[in-house]
């Protein structure tokens, strides 16, 4: 891996075994994450994410799988929750009490919550019902009024949440919107997440589904997508944005210490590190391994057909 590689790689992956389509059971889900806390990717591996009304199942599960002592480093969760603001808040509370330092159930800790907003009031109520250290993601609708709904979510300083496909053909954004959405987000100083359909790096046909016979559909890379937001972090307009977007040839990437490439644009590692510090957070896939094997194995060929 290069330096721009692993300034794109940091704590990239949320892990979203528990849903489709790997809708991993919870104790497979908590093992997995647990290994790859401990592997040798461990700096792409961000939270772990899990529905409100599965958190008890959670502790439940992973009392022996926690890691325990004073200066172990917490898990660290986002929770997904859709309504009865109040009593999550409540139950994340006790949650996070019982795993604090020198928990003997175990070290974590919920500071990442993910609701869904369609309109500004909404983002207002909900931010109103969360205690402040808890930052918030709300996604948000590619048909709505971006430009208001950033600007709250800009004012309220919390983050956006962009959904960039599913297990059907039609939950695919056009790029046209996905376009429209990173513009949109550095127009108001909005930080984003993406989720779903980002298991490969570039975009291309893939199976929708892991199942033998599943339908293919046109999937983003997460690489287009974050190397996308980087580049517009760093000052590029529409034009660069949909390309990167767009970019279904691996080729069209290369990648050194001086940053990655696409086609005649580079983003260095010092503004992917910047664009993702601050404006192109995360994305969650219900796969670690198969976007972290897959950037390398592009890495490696990348270099190979350059020497």
């Amino acid at each position: 891996m290069t330096i721009a590689v692993d300034a794109l790689l940091e704590g990239l992956i949320d892990y979203a075994g528990l849903f489709p389509p790997a809708g991993e059971d919870m104790r497979r889900a908590l093992e997995n994450y647990a290994s790859y806390a401990q592997g040798p990717d461990r700096r792409a591996l961000g939270r772990f994410i899990v529905p409100i009304a599965r958190l008890a199942e959670l502790e439940d599960q992973a009392g022996d799988l926690m890691p325990r002592g004073k200066r172990a480093d917490p898990w660290r969760l986002s929770v997904l929750v859709a309504e009865d603001i109040a009593a999550a808040v409540e139950e994340m509370s006790l949650f996070n009490r019982a795993h604090a330092s020198g928990s003997r159930q175990g070290r974590a800790v919920i500071d990442v919550v993910e609701m869904k907003a369609p309109s500004p009031d909404d983002i207002g109520y909900q931010r109103r019902e969360l205690p402040p250290e808890i930052t918030a993601y709300f996604e948000i609708p590619l048909s709505g009024d971006l430009p208001g709904l950033l600007s709250a979510i800009s004012d309220l300083q919390v983050r956006a949440k962009v959904r960039t496909g599913g297990v059907t053909p039609d939950a695919f954004p056009p790029a046209d919107k996905l376009t429209e959405f990173i513009l949109a987000c550095r127009s108001a100083g909005a930080a984003f997440k993406a989720t779903a359909g980002l298991h490969h790096p570039v975009r291309a046909d893939y199976r929708l589904t892991y199942e033998p016979e599943s339908p293919k559909g046109l999937m983003y890379g997460f690489l287009n997508v974050f190397l996308a937001a980087a580049l517009v972090y760093s000052g590029e307009g529409e034009d660069i944005c949909r390309g990167v977007l767009e970019e279904s040839d691996p080729s069209a990437f290369t990648f050194d210490d001086s940053g990655i490439r696409w086609r005649d644009k580079i983003a260095t590692a010092v503004q992917i590190t910047a664009a993702r510090s601050a404006f192109a957070i995360a994305f969650g896939s219900c796969s670690f391994r198969e976007p972290v094997d897959e950037l390398a194995a592009l890495t490696r060929n990348a270099r190979s057909t350059t020497k």
